[in-house]
């Protein structure tokens, strides 16, 4: 039994992916869903299983299995846009699979259970700057972070334009924007981490996805929580997590609270293993 609570978060995990994966495979009758979604949960959860077992690159091999298979399998080779254009072109034919699904389970409804985890464990974009060398801020966090609801808006208008312009072959320029939008995307992530010393500044800035992810992250089940009888108050929580989010707080309403992408930097790093 006690084994079971060891592990229990990676066996909540995959049960919900593998109900999600269940589901859609018999409503949609595709069997393509049963496979992503059954892949996903069990890349996971093999993260959260191995840094239970104190290894060291686990996030990192979820970032990479995830990624890339949303990257280059799903985007490039299935010529899916699984960015946020995409997600709005689905929305505009009426049609809910591929990214409007994606966006449903990992970046509306799931951020209810698990936060930000989608940020820590799954984005490509992430996935790429986290090899960067900037892994904790070096300064303190800027006020900038209005430029999401800019580039939020920017692609809504965008897919939106070309609906009214009755744009031909509209599915090439999805994926021509997926493309691009990658591109400028690391681009613009690599320039912001070295200037602000950063690796996380585009997602604490520019990532036009925490405007969904924000909002329901501040319900999410899944959370960093401190034991206030062990915490010696050392601050070493707070130095090395990336999204500035305090830690020590149990409150919902805590510093940066919805930025938390639970990376546990905080957990590995704390003396008195008090979070």
């Amino acid at each position: 039994m006690k084994q079971i609570r060891k592990y229990l978060h990676p066996i909540i995990i995959l049960i919900i992916f593998e109900v999600v994966a269940v589901t859609l495979w018999l409503t949609k009758n595709n069997l393509f869903y049963l496979f992503n979604f059954s892949y996903i949960g069990l890349s996971v959860s093999l993260g959260i299983f191995l840094f239970i077992r104190k290894y060291k690159h686990a996030r990192r091999i979820v970032q990479l299995l995830v990624g890339l298979y949303m990257l280059v399998y799903l985007g490039l080779i299935c010529h899916e846009n699984m960015q946020i254009e995409g997600f709005w072109y689905y929305l505009f034919t009426g049609v809910f699979e591929a990214a409007t699904i994606h966006y449903a389970v990992a970046k509306i409804f799931g951020p209810l259970i698990f936060g930000r985890g989608w940020c820590g464990y799954a984005c490509w974009t992430a996935m790429v700057l986290d090899f960067l060398p900037y892994k904790t801020p070096k300064h303190p966090r800027k006020n900038i972070g209005w430029i999401r609801y800019i580039t939020f808006a920017a692609s809504l208008i965008f897919v939106a334009a070309l609906f009214l312009a009755k744009a031909g072959n509209i599915e090439r320029i999805m994926l021509l924007a997926f493309i691009i939008g990658n591109i400028v995307y690391y681009v613009t992530g690599i320039i912001l981490a070295f200037a602000f010393r950063d690796n996380r500044a585009f997602c604490k800035y520019i990532c036009p996805i925490t405007v969904f992810l924000k909002p329901m992250s501040y319900y999410s089940l899944i959370r960093i929580k401190c034991k206030k009888d062990r915490c010696i108050e050392c601050g070493k929580c707070r130095r090395v997590c990336p999204m500035d989010v305090d830690v020590t707080d149990n409150s919902r309403d805590r510093k940066n609270g919805t930025e938390c992408i639970l990376c546990m930097e905080c957990v590995k790093n704390c003396p008195k293993d008090a979070l």
